[in-house]
């Protein structure tokens, strides 16, 4: 293991010791999470597209019950899109369950029903792209890649005390990755970022890497502008988003009539937004409209 970047001022080199650390820190402080218990390709796809944008405590609450219902690909293809938007209730951004039920139809067509092990394969697929990919490889088929999402943006800027660009951030989460060790440290890692060194409140006396790191909490963070900062998202409250979600929530429990879309998305003085964002629904396929206007889920 060495130093990827010429960029900061780390205290150490990021070497072996520095990966034995965070490995013994991980070891004793590792979050029990069901999709850590598996290695199966689908179970670890269906937990990653659960996980893009919504909280974990939420995908817990859910990911038991989606993989029952669906427990392979070929059971999820075999349903009807409907089905799975349906199964997807109350973890937002219900295009996910849309490329799912795409991905497994693809793995079906092309794979006889097993998740593929290498990149190319996995990022031809409906909704995958490359952090998932590589998620996909690390957790399902341990391979040594990286997995880099904002948690590992944050943590690479802070131990090289300086902003990562997007470029170099994939090549040196890579370089760090313990030969023989990719699911432990992958794991370790996002862990470290979502329970130690966070965005706000960073607990640098309690951090397995302080030794090595280049900023240590001293002087501006330089996680901010590094890769995968991000801006901050717009509000959900009275968007359109908001809408979208409250008019699939009512297609799952039956077909909504044109004169109640507005009321439904909650917008019953704006039929016209109501309208134009409806539209946008159907032609992201998440649900149809037939020829009457009346909105159901997709077949």
């Amino acid at each position: 293991m060495s130093d990827p970047l010429p960029t900061g001022e780390p205290t150490r080199a990021l070497d072996e010791s520095f990966g034995a650390a965070i490995l013994a820190w991980a070891d004793g402080a590792r979050r029990d999470l069901p999709w850590r218990r598996t290695r199966d390709g689908w179970s670890v796809l269906v937990s990653e597209l659960m996980l893009q944008q919504t909280q974990v405590a939420r995908v817990v609450d859910r990911y038991p019950a989606f993989l029952q219902r669906f427990p392979d690909a070929s059971t999820c293809a075999a349903a009807p899109a409907a089905s799975v938007i349906d199964a997807w209730a109350g973890l937002g951004y219900n295009r996910r369950a849309l490329y799912l039920h795409q991905a497994a139809t693809a793995v079906v067509e092309r794979h006889g029903g097993v998740l593929p092990g290498d990149i190319d394969a996995l990022l031809a697929l409906p909704g995958v792209g490359p952090y998932t990919a590589r998620a996909v490889l690390a957790f399902a088929f341990e391979h040594d890649v990286a997995v880099v999402d904002v948690n590992v943006g944050r943590l690479l800027a802070r131990w090289y005390g300086a902003p990562v660009a997007p470029r170099e951030a994939q090549r040196a989460a890579d370089a760090l990755v313990p030969r023989g060790q990719g699911w432990r440290w992958n794991q370790a890692v996002l862990d470290l970022g979502a329970t130690v060194c966070r965005a706000r409140g960073p607990r640098c006396e309690a951090c397995p890497a302080r030794p090595w790191c280049g900023w240590r909490g001293a002087g501006p963070d330089p996680a901010v502008g590094s890769a995968g900062s991000g801006g901050r998202q717009s509000a959900f409250a009275g968007s359109d988003r908001q809408g979208r979600g409250r008019l699939i929530d009512a297609l799952r429990r039956g077909p909504v009539t044109a004169e109640g879309v507005a009321s439904v998305m909650g917008w019953p003085e704006d039929p016209d937004r109501a309208r134009s964002v409806a539209g946008r629904v159907v032609a992201d396929g998440l649900a149809r409209r037939d020829g009457d206007g009346v909105l159901s889920l997709p077949t």
